[in-house]
């Protein structure tokens, strides 16, 4: 009775680099989907490997519209970035889609890089846009869009879950542009007045200035 349950947990905890307990009978049907899903997956990229993520991240944020950065915090907090990840829920991929939600989103591969990473952008985006507030979106893409009834729900995960991807956010935001100086203009210095121009007398009153005085009335005999 125990045996199948122990083999699945060890699975999981094996393939996909999580702890989970031996004898947990907590989702055990996600469990089983998500190591079917990572068994029929690895042969493809056991030979080449995966591209780099963060190009992939940073592509799907700008096709879906998302604040940068924000989705590749999300990934860095769900999965530290590894593409094999299996949850102890069984949760899948970098940004760990549930086998409904990887179901709903179109998700063939939860393990695909590529898809997988595209389907988590989709997702944020459209509880972004459902609640238009980052911090209820990044809460509904943990907790399901209807746990958050204008706020964070406290269920001893998600309360934790949002504060953290916040954090890394703070970490992988692009800078914001450095504000330009304002340009001081130096007033324009006030024009001296002109002295006025001295105008010479007439050349004829000269010459009359140097002419003896006519002698008067009284001077003559």
């Amino acid at each position: 009775m125990f045996a199948p349950v122990v083999l699945l947990n060890v699975a999981v905890a094996w393939f996909g680099s999580s702890f989970v307990s031996p004898l947990s009978f907590s989702f055990l049907e996600a469990k089983a989907g998500a190591v079917r899903a990572y068994l029929a997956h690895r042969p493809s990229c056991w030979m080449e490997g995966h591209a780099p993520l963060e190009p992939i991240i940073d592509a799907a944020e700008r096709r879906h519209g998302l604040p940068p950065g924000l989705l590749r915090a999300l990934v860095q907090v769900e999965s530290e970035s590894r593409v094999h990840r299996i949850s102890p829920a069984g949760a899948m991929g970098p940004g760990q889609l549930m086998p409904g939600t990887a179901a709903m989103l179109g998700v063939k591969d939860p393990f695909d890089p590529e898809p997988a990473i595209d389907g988590s952008a989709r997702y944020l985006a459209g509880q972004l846009r459902r609640f238009k507030d980052v911090s209820l979106a990044v809460a509904a893409y943990n907790a399901g869009p209807g746990s958050v009834n204008g706020r964070v729900p406290k269920n001893g995960e998600t309360e934790y879950y949002v504060p953290k991807v916040l954090a890394a956010w703070e970490l992988t935001r692009p800078p914001p542009p450095p504000r330009k100086a304002p340009v001081v203009t130096k007033p324009a210095a006030k024009p001296k007045p002109a002295a006025p121009a001295r105008t010479k007398a007439p050349a004829s009153a000269a010459k009359d200035a140097k002419k003896p005085a006519a002698p008067t009335a009284k001077g003559q005999g």
